[in-house]
């Protein structure tokens, strides 16, 4: 089973998402938080496997709520999918940046919700290329001091820095497969190895870091 919390400020909105969830065979709804400050300590008490996070809320916002939640002991396996619009493309960076795991448009689609729940649910990232690459690439370019590349990096091999760009891309572990011609049991391997030597969560993590230190340029379009 999947445990989801809920954290959105309209009740509308939560109970929604909770009767939407909440009737999946893999899913159930461990709480419900109506701000950033309930949102932490009901992940604190109730353990769930995806916080499902609204962005805007009173007392604390979804950013610092998601940056909590991630910092509480025992929260490793712990996913945040992050809701927004596309009129707060910032807070989605920032959001990504303190580690979240993705994020979903508001006006998806209920099986859009259910298939992302899922998604992050299983250690994946919710990247849509389109709307991530464009996030990525406007944000890192206002960035005036760029941190310098983590020490980490040097320790990749040329084939794992190479998968490396290509996630970064958007390209999913079988995509990857097809244009290294190697098996996806190979790529799931270097992606490991890659996630284990830089210290990333997932994915969401890997396409930040090779942004803003440099492996991937923004606005380069990408792996071609």
């Amino acid at each position: 089973m999947i445990n989801v919390l809920i954290a959105d400020d309209q009740t509308i909105v939560r109970a929604g998402f909770a009767a939407l969830l909440g009737a999946q065979e893999d899913i159930t709804v461990v709480g419900e938080a109506a701000d950033g400050r309930e949102a932490v300590a009901l992940a604190e008490r109730r353990r769930p496997d995806v916080v499902v996070m609204d962005i805007r809320m009173p007392n604390m916002d979804g950013i610092e709520a998601t940056r909590r939640i991630l910092d509480l002991p025992g929260a490793d396996d712990v996913r945040v999918l992050v809701l927004t619009t596309f009129d707060v493309d910032e807070y989605v960076y920032e959001a990504l940046s303190v580690g979240a795991s993705g994020f979903l448009l508001k006006d998806a689609t209920a099986e859009d919700l259910v298939a992302a729940v899922r998604v992050v649910a299983r250690g994946d990232s919710l990247l849509a290329p389109q709307v991530t690459g464009r996030l990525i690439r406007e944000f890192s370019r206002q960035r005036r001091n760029r941190p310098q590349p983590p020490q980490a990096l040097s320790t990749l091999t040329a084939r794992e820095t190479e998968v490396l760009v290509l996630i970064a891309g958007g390209l999913s572990n079988g995509e990857i497969a097809a244009r290294l011609f190697v098996s996806e049991h190979t790529v799931k391997t270097h992606v490991a190895r890659v996630f284990t030597k830089l210290s990333l969560r997932d994915r969401a993590q890997a396409v930040m870091l090779a942004y803003e230190a440099g492996v991937v340029v923004p606005g380069d379009g990408g792996p071609g």
